[in-house]
């Protein structure tokens, strides 16, 4: 039950904050363009409490799921009320464009923001100690250079005994450079020379799993949390709540290097050591599934145990940068869904809706830290803003598209006809989120009993 709260509440307050200064974008480029807003509503429903302050009424209402802005003449079936001079309609397509942009757009300057803020001002950082390999990916830098796993760093490049961080800085400053390494194996001093890969063309730059290293800094084994129907962990027989203990044998504690371990199989079948309710089963072999040229079994695991943290604000360009490779490297999950929806490299019972969004902004608001907080924000927010520029009516980009198109017809599209395209996708848009909705309570934990 209380988790249950936490998840409500914490759901209640990240959308409607996302959707507030997404109409809020909406309300000030419309003033900007002279169009008349006849109200700005925090919350639906009934009104609580506000201001009438010039034409807008400034209001709360019952229901703190978001909320709206009322412009004059800019319902589908609204009178086109050209010879009213603050109407939405009687202004140029282009303003009338801008004002459907302003929304998305506010939602990528409130994520941008939030990361600036986070990392300018917190930015916390794993402090690892001692650097311990947990994984070294055949035929990468690393593993050229002879490091193993097991190995615990003492030195990399100038620093001695690095923490992750140290690590991470160390492998962008010096990428495309040979670097000395000493390791300590088994109680002995090897020196290594580590040829670091020359920095990457993406938006990402170099990262620590750019060079083949994955660092042991969490402990236990990998927990599943839900399992996808119809994958090769879901006909292998694995359920919510399961503990992979060994892959082939090797002890992973975090799934980036399983995921990796899966790339480096090319779609060999795995042998996981799974523990259930304090008894190790039987050894599940399991069989990968590509999608999309990634290997996966199909499940989705726990959020590990966060390793000690400590505070490390960057300078303000430092913060900047940050936060627009965070922005970037999240903004096209959607795009990314769609795609292999269309493609059929997903399937539609894997996406999420309210109620999986629920339960993430649930769990991050009950860690003690602040990264996760401002992430699952910052990452709702981007991919709010680019769902509503999606060109589907009812959404900003579908309004979009209707304008673009007139412009190219020189006259508006009759209103009986926008009318009925709007009734249709209200309708789509109810079901999917209905299924979605589905989807997500079948996840829940109280019915993983009910699953064959």
């Amino acid at each position: 039950m209380h988790e249950f709260l936490v998840s409500t509440v914490a759901f209640i307050v990240l959308i409607g904050l996302m959707v507030v200064v997404h109409e809020f974008g909406h309300f000030a480029v419309a003033k900007l363009c002279g169009v008349r807003v006849e109200a700005f509503s925090v919350g639906f429903g009934p009104r609580l409490f506000g201001i009438k302050y010039g034409e807008t009424d400034y209001k709360v209402c019952l229901l703190p799921l978001g909320g709206f802005v009322k412009m004059t003449g800019e319902g589908p079936g609204e009178d086109q009320q050209l010879d009213d001079p603050g109407a939405f309609t009687a202004h140029p397509r282009w303003q009338r464009m801008l004002i459907g942009v302003a929304g998305p757009m506010a939602n990528f300057v409130l994520a941008f923001v939030l990361m600036l803020l986070y990392f300018g001002m917190i930015n916390e950082v794993p402090n690892v100690r001692p650097s311990v390999l947990e994984w070294v990916t055949p035929s990468s830098a690393a593993a050229q250079a002879g490091m193993k796993p097991g190995d615990v760093i003492t030195q990399f490049g100038t620093a001695r005994n690095p923490d992750l961080e140290t690590l991470l800085d160390t492998a962008k400053s010096d990428a495309g450079k040979t670097i000395p390494v000493t390791v300590d194996r088994g109680g002995k001093s090897v020196l290594l020379q580590l040829a670091l890969p020359a920095k990457a063309g993406d938006r990402g730059g170099m990262n620590l799993p750019d060079t083949g290293m994955y660092l042991h800094y969490v402990n236990g084994p990998i927990g599943v949390d839900q399992v996808s129907g119809g994958t090769p962990a879901d006909k292998a027989g694995m359920q919510a709540g399961d503990q992979i203990v060994a892959v082939d044998g090797h002890e992973f504690h975090t799934l980036d290097p399983l995921v990796e371990y899966l790339q480096d199989g090319k779609g060999q079948p795995v042998t996981l050591t799974v523990k259930r309710k304090d008894a190790v089963l039987p050894p599940i072999v399991v069989h990968p599934m590509d999608q999309a040229g990634h290997w996966r079994l199909g499940f989705l695991g726990m959020a590990p145990a966060f390793p000690p943290v400590e505070r490390r604000p960057m300078s303000l360009g430092d913060a900047m940068t940050a936060s627009k490779e965070f922005c970037a490297d999240n903004s096209l999950m959607i795009v990314d869904v769609l795609e292999k929806l269309l493609t059929r490299q997903a399937s539609v019972k894997q996406l999420s809706g309210p109620v999986g969004i629920a339960q993430v902004a649930g769990q991050a608001a009950q860690t003690k830290y602040w990264s996760p907080k401002f992430a699952v924000a910052a990452g709702i927010s981007l991919n709010l803003g680019i769902l509503n520029m999606l060109p589907f009516p009812i959404l900003d980009g579908g309004m979009i598209l209707f304008l673009l198109i007139e412009s190219a017809m020189r006259h508006d599209i009759g209103i009986q006809i926008k009318e009925r395209i709007y009734q249709a996708a209200f309708v789509l848009i109810v079901m999917f989120f209905v299924y979605v909705s589905f989807n997500d309570v079948s996840k829940l934990s109280i019915f993983s009993h009910l699953k064959p």
